[in-house]
C-alpha cells in the first residue's frame, strides 16, 4: 500500500509555491473512497485556491500551475486531485 500525502502537506507546498494566496483550502476526501481500488494508491484531495497568479490563465494553465507546484509530492501518495482555481475577481 502506497503512503498517503496529507492535506496539511499539500497546503504547505502550495502556500510556498504559489504565494501570495488570497485563500487556500485543501480537503482530504480519502474517506469517501474507502473500498475503492484507488484508495490503496494514495490520498484523494480537493484543492480550492484563489490567487492573483490565476488571473488571465485558462483552466488548463491554472491546473498545470497547481500540478507543477505539487510535482514532488504527487508520487509520494496522491491518487486523485480535484482543483478549483480562481482569480480574486472570480472568488
Amino acid at each position: 500500500m502506497k503512503p498517503h500525502v496529507t492535506a496539511a502537506e499539500v497546503d504547505r507546498v502550495l502556500r510556498e509555491a504559489l504565494a501570495p494566496l488570497l485563500s487556500l483550502e485543501v480537503i482530504d476526501d480519502s474517506h469517501l473512497h474507502a473500498g475503492h481500488a484507488g484508495a490503496r494508491e494514495g490520498s484523494h484531495l480537493r484543492v480550492i485556491i484563489v490567487s492573483e497568479r490565476m488571473a488571465g490563465l485558462s483552466r488548463i494553465a491554472r491546473h498545470r500551475l497547481v500540478y507543477d507546484a505539487l510535482r514532488r509530492v504527487i508520487p509520494q501518495g496522491i491518487h486523485a486531485l480535484a482543483i478549483e482555481a480562481r482569480s480574486p475577481e472570480e472568488a
